[in-house]
């Protein structure tokens, strides 16, 4: 082989090597990118937020704008910053311990919550069924149905249900019609409202992820647990149920996490009388203007939600190792 034969050979073996090495920094960028993007948008979207309203939470009110007196701020400096520790106090947290009304909106959002949850669920739970045995032909336009109500404001929905609930409304009117009822029924501000606005509001939240955990659940298990003499019943519990708990759990956390902070079902379907720590938080951010204490109200709320959660996944992939 000549000498311009050998390197024109080395010549291209170099550039292949230097074009996969460049491949392989390129996938492993696009890979770490990848990762990295998800934790960017929490760093921005939730971690800064949280910092900046628990910052907020550690201030005093003030007659200004905004109505806080502002502390770790970088206005003077560095010195300034590390001086303005000595201005943080936790006085709206021991007012939020000491206040019986904060943790009384606590107890009952929890409460109305973890409720309307278990409706959600006793709801949700044959519709996703159903929709997993239907014919495939038909799923998709039983999956559309589910998601058509997002099509449609969410301030809208819940004012119609004023309409269907309240003394002479639409459900009063049918139950007077058909005979069931003598007098009407008093639905309207009252927990009663309060549940259905939630049930139906996110019945889409619980029914899409049970939906996609039995849709992809291996039936012939059913038709073996029958043919070895298993009652319908106790092969849904032993069988259909276990399979869907990854669908059930994250539908619960989909359902719960939202309602133990909602404001507008329990604002214009509860009443003035309701409470709750989402209309606890918006009075005291809007009308009180104290947003130290609102910012407080806040925190507590998102460590109350967030903190089993952490618990919950830690216990969960826990457990997946032992499995292993």
């Amino acid at each position: 082989m000549s000498n311009a034969a050998v390197t024109a050979a080395t010549s291209s073996r170099a550039n292949a090597a230097g074009k996969s090495a460049l491949a392989r920094l390129g996938e492993a960028f696009v890979g770490r990118l990848v990762i990295l993007i998800p934790y960017l948008w929490l760093v921005f979207f939730f971690l800064i937020p949280f910092v900046i309203v628990f910052k907020i939470s550690l201030s005093q009110t003030a007659i200004a704008m905004p109505p806080y007196t502002p502390v770790l701020g970088f206005k003077d400096g560095i010195s300034g910053f590390f001086a303005g520790f000595r201005d943080l106090n936790f006085d709206n947290y021991v007012l939020l311990a000491q206040d019986a009304l904060y943790l009384k909106a606590y107890v009952t959002s929890v409460i109305i919550a973890a409720i309307s949850t278990v409706l959600t669920l006793l709801v949700g739970y044959p519709i996703a069924y159903g929709m997993a045995r239907a014919p495939a032909t038909i799923r998709p336009t039983l999956l559309m149905l589910v998601i058509l109500p997002f099509w449609t404001s969410f301030l809208i929905r819940v004012y119609a249900w004023i309409g269907i609930l309240k003394p002479e409304g639409l459900l009063n009117q049918l139950l007077l019609a058909i005979g069931i009822i003598d007098e009407r029924l008093i639905i309207l501000n009252t927990y009663t409202a309060i549940f259905i606005g939630i049930v139906y509001s996110y019945l889409p939240f619980m029914v899409l992820p049970l939906y996609a955990s039995l849709e992809k659940m291996d039936y012939s298990l059913i038709e073996a647990a029958k043919d070895l003499g298993c009652p319908p019943t106790s092969a849904f519990w032993k069988i259909t149920f276990p399979l869907s708990l990854p669908g059930v759990i994250a539908g619960c956390l989909l359902v719960f996490i939202p309602a133990v902070g909602e404001f507008i079902i329990p604002d214009l379907l509860g009443g003035s009388q309701t409470l709750m720590i989402g209309k606890t938080l918006w009075n005291e951010f809007f009308q009180n203007r104290d947003w130290p204490v609102s910012s407080a109200v806040a925190v507590i709320l998102l460590l109350l939600l967030i903190v089993p959660i952490m618990l919950f996944q830690r216990a969960q992939a826990r457990a997946q190792e032992q499995d292993r």
